[in-house]
C-alpha cells in the first residue's frame, strides 16, 4: 500500500470526492469552489463556483454538462457550461447552525442528502433530517434526528443504503425500497472506539464500507456485519471524504480539512488530497442523477 498527496491543492474544507469522466472532482465547501483534478498529476482541469457553504453533489444526466448540488437549505442544478443555476427544492426548515450536508446520487435517478444542525444545546433535537429529491422534483423527509449527515451510500452486494450520523458516530444501514422509501433501520457499526464520527463512506465491491474517521487522522473498513477489517492511519489530522476511481477503480482518493470553522489543522498535509494505492480492493462508479433539466 502507497499513500501519496495528489497534486499541490490545498482546500479549507474539502469534500465529496467522485470520480467522473476519469477525472477526480471534489468540493471546497467553506469556499464554494467545485473542482476536477487531474488523477495522476493532481493539475485542476476545472473550476466552478457556487454560494457557499456547499454540502455535497452529483452528476446529472450523462453527458456531465450538469451537477444536482446541496447549497445551505435548497438543492439547485447547475450547468458547468453556462454557470446558470436553478433551485429545484427547498428545506423545510431555516435556522443559522442548519444547512444541508452530504449527498449522492442514487441507481434509480434520485439525489438523497442529509441536513446538518450544529451548535445546539444538549437536550435540543436537531432540525432537518435525511431527504430525498426523486426525478419528478418531488422532495421528501425519509427520517429525521442526524445532527449531522454524512456519506450516504449502497452496499453493491445487498443494496441497503447506509447513513452515517457523525454526531453520535452511528451508521445507519436502511433497505430502500422501489418507491424510494426507507424501511428496517438497524445500527450497522459505531465509531466510539476511535473516539470520532464517521464522516464520508463509500462501499467496495465485496460490501466493505470504507469511512474517514475525521478526529482521528484514520480511515476504517467493515465488513458487511459491521465489523472493523482495516485501520489505515494517514499523514493528516481530519480525513473527510473519500471514493474509488483509477482506471481500474482500485485507487483510493481521500479529502481533507484544514480549516472547516469547526476542526482546524496546520499540517503540511492538511486540506490535502490523498491517493491511495495498492489496497486490494475495488469500488464502482457513482451513478448519475436523471433530474430534468
Amino acid at each position: 500500500m502507497k499513500i501519496q498527496r495528489l497534486g499541490d491543492l490545498k482546500t479549507a474544507l474539502g469534500e465529496c470526492p467522485v470520480w467522473h469522466g476519469q477525472q477526480l472532482w471534489l468540493l471546497d465547501c467553506r469556499l464554494g469552489l467545485i473542482l476536477a483534478l487531474d488523477p495522476g498529476s493532481g493539475e485542476i482541469t476545472a473550476r466552478h463556483e457556487a454560494p457557499a457553504p456547499l454540502g455535497s453533489f452529483a452528476f446529472n444526466g450523462d453527458r456531465g454538462d450538469s451537477i444536482v448540488l446541496a447549497l445551505k437549505e435548497e438543492v439547485a442544478s447547475l450547468d458547468l457550461r453556462t454557470g446558470q443555476r436553478r433551485t429545484l427544492a427547498r428545506l423545510d426548515d431555516s435556522h443559522p447552525h442548519l444547512r444541508l450536508n452530504d449527498g449522492t446520487a442514487l441507481a434509480d435517478g434520485s439525489f438523497v442528502v442529509g441536513s446538518m444542525h450544529v451548535f445546539r444545546e444538549a437536550d435540543e433535537p436537531p432540525l432537518g433530517g435525511f431527504y430525498r429529491l426523486d426525478t419528478n422534483l418531488e422532495f421528501r423527509k425519509l427520517d429525521t434526528g442526524f445532527g449531522i449527515t454524512n456519506g450516504p451510500c449502497v452496499n453493491p452486494v445487498n443494496g441497503r443504503l447506509h447513513v452515517a450520523d457523525s454526531a453520535t458516530r452511528v451508521i445507519y444501514s436502511y433497505a430502500y425500497g422501489a418507491d424510494g422509501s426507507l424501511a428496517d433501520k438497524q445500527v450497522f457499526a459505531r465509531t466510539d472506539a476511535y473516539d470520532t464520527g464517521p464522516d464520508g463512506c463509500t462501499f467496495d465491491s465485496e460490501g466493505g464500507l470504507w469511512t474517514a474517521l475525521v478526529r482521528a487522522g484514520a480511515l476504517a473498513r467493515f465488513d458487511m456485519q459491521g465489523h472493523l477489517t482495516h485501520k489505515i492511519e494517514l499523514p493528516l489530522a481530519h480525513p473527510s471524504a473519500l471514493c474509488f476511481g483509477g482506471p481500474d477503480m482500485s485507487d483510493l482518493f481521500v479529502t481533507s480539512i484544514s480549516d472547516s470553522g469547526r476542526l482546524s489543522a496546520s499540517g503540511p498535509l492538511d486540506g490535502a488530497v490523498l491517493k491511495v494505492t495498492g489496497l486490494g480492493f475495488r469500488g464502482h462508479a457513482r451513478p448519475a442523477c436523471r433530474i430534468p433539466p
